[in-house]
């Protein structure tokens, strides 16, 4: 599931400089997330760094993008094909 940022948004930009995936970018009103890019953090840390940034909890689950840690994990590794997955994998699935 991606994680999505919702029109709570003051757009301060907290969210953008803490994605491992640089997922987030400024949209027309507000900072949007590539849903495509975004893993969640899975790989990096075990929690939705957006979320941890966000000074109004404006970064939450998109209800509409459910997806799997093996599936946010390979979109990781992906994205990241040079970084080195150590187990255990850093997730939100295993808070």
């Amino acid at each position: 599931m991606a994680t999505l940022i919702v029109d709570d948004c003051i757009n301060c930009g907290a969210c953008e400089p803490v994605c491992p995936n640089k997922a987030i970018r400024p949209g027309e009103a507000l900072f949007v997330i590539d849903p495509h890019r975004c893993t969640e953090c899975v790989g990096f840390h075990d929690t939705e760094q957006c979320a941890a940034a966000c000074p109004v909890d404006a970064c939450l689950p998109d209800p509409d993008r459910q997806e799997s840690e093996p599936t946010l994990l390979a979109r990781a590794r992906r994205l990241h094909p040079r970084h080195e997955f150590i187990a255990p994998i850093p997730s939100r699935f295993r808070r």
